[in-house]
């Protein structure tokens, strides 16, 4: 077995990267650390680090079938699926030996104008329009030619399940089940306060573009990667012909990450 390995911060004399390493070793695995190119024959990648290293990871898959496992170096990693931890660390184990679960998981993709030359057009979490200025926007969305009314707000997200516990659930919107096929089109501070997020089937076209005073750009985001894009601009958001495989090792997954890491309902009164 061929291991890729990716961290954008990770010291590689870590005393967790050695105990990694080792224990891959000791397992019969080959590892190699990346940073852009993903060598032929590799059977899996590691991504070390949290959420922001996991979807840098996933963009530089480039829509290869390659299973991938984030493993928490950083604070929350509620997208990572194991840490390395003083203790056992059955994880790697089951690793090795495929005992784990793989989850196809949404990704979307822009198409416009506006994207710039170089820039990956997928995400696996969200896509945004965000004001620049202390001006809002006015923000156009139809979904398969239907025009939703205009949100004047200071953006919108539009969401993959995925991404529906990120910036999506920091706007109002509701939590969506991985395996969920939607797609979350949510207002950011809208001015009009009777519109609130919709969901739509993720075979959906949503067609999207907004326009501010004068010269006003908006700020464009697709996951942790940004951009300006100039007032009237247009974007195509759809499912993109391609899934992540993601790796993971918990019987419980989305929920246990929904109990454990965003303390979901979470109440003295549960103790008891």
């Amino acid at each position: 077995m061929t291991i890729a390995i990716y961290g954008r911060n990770i010291d590689k004399d870590d005393a967790k990267v050695w105990l990694l390493l080792g224990r891959l070793a000791a397992g019969g695995a080959k590892t190699y650390f990346y940073k852009d190119e993903i060598l032929p024959g590799t059977d899996l990648v590691l991504a070390l680090g949290g959420d922001g290293t996991f979807l840098r990871a996933i963009n530089m898959l480039r829509g290869r079938d390659i299973p991938i496992a984030g493993i928490n170096f950083g604070r929350l990693g509620f997208l990572t699926s194991a840490k390395v931890e003083d203790g056992e660390n059955l994880w790697i184990e089951d690793l090795l030996s495929g005992n784990y679960s793989l989850q196809k998981r949404l990704l979307l993709k822009v198409d416009s104008a506006s994207v710039p030359h170089g820039v990956y057009p997928y995400a696996l979490n969200e896509f945004s329009i965000q004001r620049q200025t202390p001006a809002m926007l006015r923000i156009q969305v139809s979904i398969d030619g239907a025009p939703l009314p205009s949100y004047w707000a200071d953006g919108v997200v539009v969401s993959t399940p995925t991404g529906s516990t990120a910036y999506s659930l920091s706007v109002g919107g509701p939590v969506v089940t991985p395996d969920a096929d939607v797609f979350i089109i949510a207002p950011i501070a809208p001015h009009n306060l009777n519109i609130r997020p919709i969901v739509a089937p993720a075979s959906s076209r949503l067609e999207i573009s907004f326009s501010g005073k004068a010269l006003q750009k908006g700020g464009v985001t697709l996951d942790n990667t940004a951009f300006e894009a100039p007032s009237g601009s247009s974007f195509v958001v759809g499912r993109a012909e391609y899934s992540a495989n993601c790796i993971t090792f918990s019987k419980g997954g989305f929920i246990d990450a929904l109990r454990d890491k965003l303390l979901w309902g979470e109440d003295k009164r549960n103790a008891f």
